[in-house]
């Protein structure tokens, strides 16, 4: 098995770093993954500690990510994909520099600060032939993969309302203004991009949106509100959805709503029944068909269809959260760079993770809100992806 780990490297992700963490032990916790090699922090003796805290070898631990790029495709044991966990800013160079050296990319989200510089790394991607994922990592939970079968099977009919939320109450007050290090760069426009709340995770919940029912938004309706007096960015977003085919939806994000932690709900209904699911009980869908009672469908149970279960690691009983969602997009991803390996094992056909296209959809879509709040309210059309 060890010979057959893929060789990691990260970039960002040092001591004091929230997602780093979790990235990493999403990349463990299936066994694919060796982590050996990093850029984890700009300045050097918080490098140096980072990488010796990690266990990684002095020389492979790096200041500059454009030095690590050059060195690791140089060395016959090279990384062979890397994991950008930077803030939003860092996105597009630190990918860039590693798609024309050759190596794969995992990215967090959003994906790049503008959709310029998403169409650019796209082409890149292409052109060297690199594996780009990003990670819109609730796509990867069990009873998120069974609530979009249901759908993909025709469960619900013909889908008529959309309601997704995204709620947190760490920034209701100005935590930004004590040197809180997430607080800071995710209110800052030049590291965040133009997008606050609606950027760091009102990107989730419209990709969770699409994710589960295949429908692709044609235009929207959006207000941004900045409630804490001096924040440069918004902290709560109200959006409306029209999507191709006539289905309606809306989209509230906030960080400002107190008594809420992490609290992403899905709730979707057509003509003949309704799904909702929640992250912070995410081992449970609830099923209402027209006419029956409510159904609560569970993770690890006969009730979980096959899309669920090859994603489920423990039986019933035993919690599956946000680290094994994460790391199901980590071990999905892992199949198909083997696969592109000389001579390596076709991926299963299952095996899917968020790609750059839809990291694209993400940045166009807080573009395109942006755009509306700006214009007072206005509709306004959202670019729509052609998948690769």
């Amino acid at each position: 098995m060890s010979a057959q780990r893929i060789r990691l490297g990260m970039v960002g992700g040092g001591e004091g770093a929230f997602i780093g963490a979790v990235h990493r032990i999403a990349a463990r916790l299936d066994d694919h993954y060796e982590l050996v090699a990093g850029a984890l922090s700009a300045t050097a003796d918080k490098a140096l500690r980072s990488g010796r805290a990690l266990g990684l070898a002095p020389e492979r631990v790096y200041v500059d990510f454009a030095a690590m790029a050059k060195a690791e495709a140089a060395r016959a044991d090279g990384i062979e994909v890397v994991a950008i966990v930077t803030p939003n800013d860092q996105h597009a160079p630190v990918a860039e520099a590693f798609l024309k050296a050759g190596i794969h990319v995992i990215c967090d989200k959003p994906v790049t600060t503008t959709s310029r510089d998403a169409k650019r790394l796209a082409a890149l991607a292409r052109k060297h032939g690199r594996i780009f994922a990003v990670t819109y990592n609730y796509s990867g939970y069990p009873m998120v993969r069974h609530a979009r079968q249901m759908v993909q099977e025709g469960r619900l009919g013909d889908i008529r309302v959309v309601q997704v939320e995204y709620a947190q109450d760490w920034l209701t007050e100005p935590l930004e203004a004590t040197g809180q290090k997430q607080a800071g760069w995710r209110t800052d426009p030049a590291r965040s991009g133009a997008g606050g709340c609606i950027g760091d995770i009102g990107t989730h919940a419209y990709q969770l949106a699409g994710h589960v029912t295949g429908l692709v938004v044609d235009e929207l309706c959006a207000e941004l509100s900045t409630f804490v007096a001096g924040r440069r960015l918004d902290d709560n977003a109200q959006v409306m959805l029209r999507f191709q085919g006539g289905a309606r939806g809306a989209l509230w994000a906030s960080q400002v709503a107190p008594g809420n932690e992490n609290n992403l709900r899905l709730r979707v209904y057509g003509s003949k029944g309704g799904l909702e699911w929640k992250q912070e009980h995410p081992n449970q869908l609830q099923w209402s068909p027209f006419g029956e009672p409510v159904q609560t469908l569970a993770r690890g149970t006969g009730a979980a269809n096959a899309t669920a279960a090859r994603v489920t690691r423990t039986p019933a009983g035993h919690p599956e959260g946000y680290l094994e969602g994460f790391a199901t997009l980590y071990s999905e991803i892992a199949q198909h760079i083997r696969a592109a390996r000389p001579g390596g094992a076709k991926a299963d056909g299952a095996a899917e993770f968020p790609t750059l296209d839809e990291g694209l959809e993400g940045v166009q879509f807080i573009e395109a809100v942006v755009v509306s709040s700006a214009r007072g309210g206005r509709w306004v059309k959202v670019p729509r992806v052609a998948r690769a």
